[in-house]
């Protein structure tokens, strides 16, 4: 049981690593082309509009949990000797 969990949160904290360091990843629809192939015409992925990447899962996860943190906390208050008419 003690290997299992082991395992899981090596797993986990790997994932975390490999979205920090490469947040973006190919695209699964074009396979990281750009293009689709459709009836002998050639248009852009719609699902990465011809950028050839997608962000990953745990990447989107993570800015989420950043911007509603970031909106739930109270902004910093200004300091008062940094003003010019003081």
């Amino acid at each position: 049981m003690a290997l299992a969990s082991l395992l899981i949160l090596l797993t986990t904290a790997g994932y975390a690593v490999l979205c920090a360091m490469r947040p973006f990843a190919p695209c699964r629809k074009c396979s990281g082309i750009g293009v689709r192939t459709r009836r002998r015409t050639i248009t852009l992925c719609q699902r990465c509009h011809g950028t050839r990447a997608r962000l990953r899962i745990g990447r989107r996860l993570l800015n989420d949990g950043r911007t509603i943190h970031a909106h739930g906390t109270r902004p910093h208050a200004p300091d008062r000797k940094a003003t010019p008419w003081q």
